[in-house]
């Protein structure tokens, strides 16, 4: 049995932290030992663990200047008081904190994994979390292997730092049964009204997710005359900020800001588009849930959105990454009802090749290979 661990920095209501919770769950039990440890506790999907997985927080939660007072000490000491098993396999689930800390590892028989989950186009963004640009190169040329959540991810992390480990892609493991499952649910809190044309964002309300892009239009939909409702699934620090926006522009009555949802795949159901208005993304996890529950895709062109919706927009609709651009996309296919259904048939078509079994396959395979 390999006994592998999973190092991560929290695990609150990301998409990451939803994927590795997916993965960790889902790896075959008597092939593989598995242990999540995050920095810091507290993250709403700690629940959500299955009770095999071996987990435990360093600190019970954030505490200020976390990453200055880190800094302080090198990678082998951060290791040393923070890992005290021996594993197989340690896997730096995320970049920044973690990769440093797992880098240190001193042991030379442990294989060591960093999986890259975004699109960092500079090594100015690679390196804040470590001391400089020189030992952020030296930390990731420690790792045995760079796993990326897409080509683009690959491409760009390459690009501004050449790491001499095997590089592999591997895509975000999705429950797709029990999206399937719970998209069945009925919901109490939201009705559709006749003839209203419903879409949605989901994340994090955090400046790159670009919530205000997707206000502003909502905004002009509702004054070109359009019964259309926008429907926001994710809390985040700017979640007053935009509910006072949309109060100011009087459309409140038209979005509905649902916050933080244990089960978001019963509402997606109720929505005739997904759209993805991001400044940057890795792989978004939302976008393949959307494939999944089998509605149409709208999203702005960032990494990783090519490769699941097509270059030519053969699974979803891919427009350039401004809001105008957006704002045109999202108006033509509320106009354009044949165009809607075509993506939605193309949307339960390409959301089958993100089935748990498929991706959690890929991943077992790679860790055995290492």
């Amino acid at each position: 049995m390999r006994k592998i661990l999973f190092f991560i920095h929290d695990l609150g209501e990301g998409g990451a932290e939803k994927v590795l919770i997916n993965l960790v769950n889902n790896l075959n039990p008597t092939v593989f030992s598995v242990t999540v440890i995050s920095i810091f506790g507290g993250g709403v999907n700690e629940q959500y663990l299955s009770p095999h997985i071996k987990y435990h927080a360093i600190f019970k939660k954030v505490f200020p200047a976390n990453s200055y007072i880190m800094k302080l000490f090198t990678p082998r000491q951060l290791h040393k008081w923070f890992i005290k098993d021996k594993y197989d396999i340690e896997v730096s689930y995320l970049e920044g904190p973690s990769a440093r800390i797992i880098s240190g590892c001193p042991n030379k028989e442990t294989k060591l994994v960093s999986w890259i989950h975004c699109t960092m186009h500079s090594i100015e963004d690679i390196s804040k979390p470590f001391r400089s640009i020189t030992e952020s190169k030296k930390c990731y040329n420690r790792f045995h292997s760079m796993v990326y959540v897409s080509e683009a991810c690959k491409k760009a992390f390459h690009k501004v730092c050449h790491t001499k480990g095997q590089q592999v892609v591997l895509y975000n493991t999705n429950d797709s049964k029990l999206i399937q499952s719970a998209m069945k649910e009925k919901i109490n809190d939201f009705s559709v009204k006749q003839q209203e044309f419903v879409w949605c964002g989901i994340g994090k309300l955090i400046p790159v997710k670009a919530i205000d892009r997707m206000l502003r239009i909502q905004e002009k939909l509702i004054s070109n005359g359009k019964k259309a409702h926008l429907l926001i699934l994710g809390d985040g620090p700017l979640k007053k900020e935009l509910e006072k926006w949309c109060k100011v522009h009087k459309i409140e009555s038209s979005v509905t800001f649902l916050g933080y949802q244990k089960n978001p795949y019963k509402y997606m159901t109720k929505c005739n588009l997904f759209v993805c208005s991001s400044l940057s993304e890795g792989f978004s996890t939302a976008a393949t849930e959307a494939l999944i529950v089998g509605i149409p895709v709208c999203t702005v062109d960032v990494s990783g959105m090519r490769e699941l919706l097509g270059d030519d927009n053969e699974y979803g609709v891919i427009v350039n990454n401004d809001e105008e651009s957006l704002f045109n996309a999202i108006q033509s296919l509320i106009e354009n009802k044949n165009q809607l259904e075509h993506y939605k048939q193309k949307a339960l078509e390409r959301g089958r090749d993100f089935t748990i079994e498929n991706t959690v396959k890929a991943v077992e395979t790679f860790l055995m290979r290492v």
